[in-house]
């Protein structure tokens, strides 16, 4: 089987095509890097040349990109995409539609949206971890003593805030509104009602003060794009910021993050954690690791709760629908639907060291035997072998 695949910068990008190099597939990649992810004719130039010189099965790429459906579709080639953002804005497009897609997504909720919308070829596929890498890295590692610590949390605090910055000149009626809507989801952690509370009638305000941004192809809302790209990661920031500040008055924690940090007294900031090198250390050596999902994630597991669980660590996470699908809360995680009930959870599983590693092995055997890439490659080789006209979102498992 031969592929061509477009690089982009995503965690586990190289996770997934070294997959396909260990299958001894013919990989080839694309020397482009798009900014435009709608158009760009040097790169549609490219891809026909590239298309021309060999006879691939597919084009794949981490998340979806409409410039290169439209070069698949131009030149006869099935073009597989696998989604790790949700919602995706770049899938909101009129090449969506094009024969050529095999689209995969981590979360059932865009499942439903595309399929009501008439998509074809789109397949629920959650998202795994390389357990042969991470157990790799951690048998051979003399250093995991420097990842000790008590709470753990390795991610971005999303402190550079498009919200804050539009936030001044926002009329009051608007400021006071946005800032119910956040108080309103902080409260209901593992859920979303960021969209659904952005009636017209403020959106039509909104548009004074807010640019939207997209192509003529694109058939993304102004509700959509704010509510993801602003208060999606608005309320990310303060969920993070308010579990930091509430651990780290009375417990060791520590945070991991490329974002700048101010103000989190109590807490231990130790930069940034290198995706292969240095984190399944921390999740590993680490007691507790904590999980706290960006709200645009509204029921998919996200990519840090699969790498704790790999990496053996304890799983502490709001609450995800599809984690109680592959696992058992009590069992492989446990969940906090609080600031009060994280706090309480975090005392209690420090105090009980047996449990706690009880549940963490638990996961990592689960892991290991249905969450590993040389597991959900093949799920996903069969489903494109397959094509199955079917709604049922465990046919990836069939």
């Amino acid at each position: 089987m031969r592929i061509l695949v477009y690089p982009w910068h995503s965690y586990n990008y190289a996770d997934i095509t070294a997959e396909f190099e260990r299958r001894d597939m013919s990989v080839d990649y694309i020397p482009y890097h798009l900014d435009n992810y709608d158009s760009d004719d040097d790169f549609l130039e490219l891809g026909k040349k590239l298309l021309a010189e060999k006879d691939y099965d597919f084009v794949f790429s981490v998340n979806y990109f409409p410039v290169i459906s439209d070069l698949c579709q131009e030149n006869g080639v099935r073009y597989v995409a696998w989604t790790c953002d949700n919602p995706l804005i770049a899938m909101f497009h009129r090449s969506v539609f094009n024969d050529c897609n095999i689209i995969f997504t981590f979360d059932m909720t865009n499942l439903s949206r595309f399929k009501s919308l008439g998509v074809k070829h789109i397949y629920y596929l959650p998202l795994c971890s390389d357990v042969r890498r991470i157990d790799g890295t951690l048998s051979c590692a003399r250093d995991l003593y420097l990842y000790r610590n008590d709470i753990s949390f390795v991610g971005s605090l999303y402190e550079k805030s498009t919200y804050d910055r539009i936030f001044p000149r926002l009329p009051e009626y608007l400021r006071g509104y946005l800032e119910a809507v956040i108080r309103a989801q902080k409260l209901i952690i593992g859920g979303n009602i960021i969209e659904d509370m952005l009636d017209e009638d403020l959106m039509l305000m909104l548009r004074d003060h807010f640019r939207l941004e997209k192509s003529g192809d694109s058939f993304s809302s102004l509700a959509l794009i704010f509510s993801t790209t602003v208060l999606g990661f608005k309320v990310a920031n303060e969920m993070r910021t308010d579990a930091m500040l509430t651990l780290g008055r009375d417990f060791q924690t520590a945070l991991y993050t490329n974002s700048r940090v101010v103000e989190l007294p109590g807490v231990d900031y130790r930069g940034e954690a290198d995706y292969f090198l240095q984190m399944p250390k921390v999740f590993n050596s680490s007691a507790i690791n904590l999980n706290i999902t960006i709200p645009n994630i509204i029921s998919g597991i996200p990519l840090r709760a699969m790498d704790i669980m790999a990496s053996g660590g304890f799983l502490l996470t709001d609450p995800r629908a599809e984690l109680s699908v592959f696992f058992r809360a009590g069992e492989d995680y446990d969940t906090f639907e609080s600031m009060e009930e994280l706090k309480e959870k975090c005392a209690f599983y420090l105090a009980h060291e047996d449990e706690r590693r009880a549940i963490a092995q638990s996961a990592h055997e689960k892991m290991a035997a249905a969450h590993d890439y040389r597991i959900r490659v093949s799920q996903m080789l069969s489903l494109i072998e397959r094509l199955p006209d079917t709604d049922d979102p465990l046919a990836f498992m069939k």
